[in-house]
C-alpha cells in the first residue's frame, strides 16, 4: 500500500513538473508573438515614413504622451527600436529552444510519455 502511495506521489510530481515546463514554454511563445507584432508595427511605420520629406511633421507616442516631431527625428529612433526588438526576438527564440531541449531531456530522463486525452 505504501508503495502505491509513493508511486502516485512520484506521478503527481512528474505531472507538476511537466505542467510547469509547458506553461513556461507557452509564456515564452506568447512573448515571442508580442515582440513579433511590435516589430511588424515598427517595420510598417518605417516603410510609411521613409519616402516622406525629412522636415515633415509627424507624431510619436512616448510613454502615453503624443509628441510632435519631424520625420528626421523619428526615423532613427524607430530604426534603433526595431533593431532592439530583433535582438530581443532572437534571444526569446533561443530561450524557447533551450527550454524545449531541457523538456525533451527531462522527458527522456524520467521516461515520460505524453498521452493526449
Amino acid at each position: 500500500m505504501a508503495q502505491q502511495q509513493v508511486a502516485a506521489k512520484k506521478q503527481q510530481d512528474l505531472q507538476l513538473q511537466y505542467t510547469t515546463y509547458k506553461n513556461t514554454l507557452q509564456q515564452i511563445a506568447q512573448k515571442i508573438g508580442d515582440v513579433e507584432q511590435e516589430a511588424e508595427e515598427h517595420k510598417l511605420v518605417l516603410e510609411t515614413l521613409e519616402p516622406l520629406p525629412a522636415d515633415r511633421k509627424c507624431f510619436r507616442m512616448i510613454n502615453g504622451v503624443l509628441v510632435e516631431r519631424t520625420v528626421q527625428d523619428v526615423v532613427p529612433a524607430l530604426k534603433t527600436n526595431a533593431e532592439g526588438l530583433k535582438k530581443v526576438l532572437n534571444d526569446l527564440v533561443k530561450q524557447y529552444q533551450n527550454k524545449q531541449e531541457e523538456l525533451d531531456k527531462w522527458k527522456k530522463k524520467n521516461n515520460v510519455q505524453v498521452v493526449q486525452s
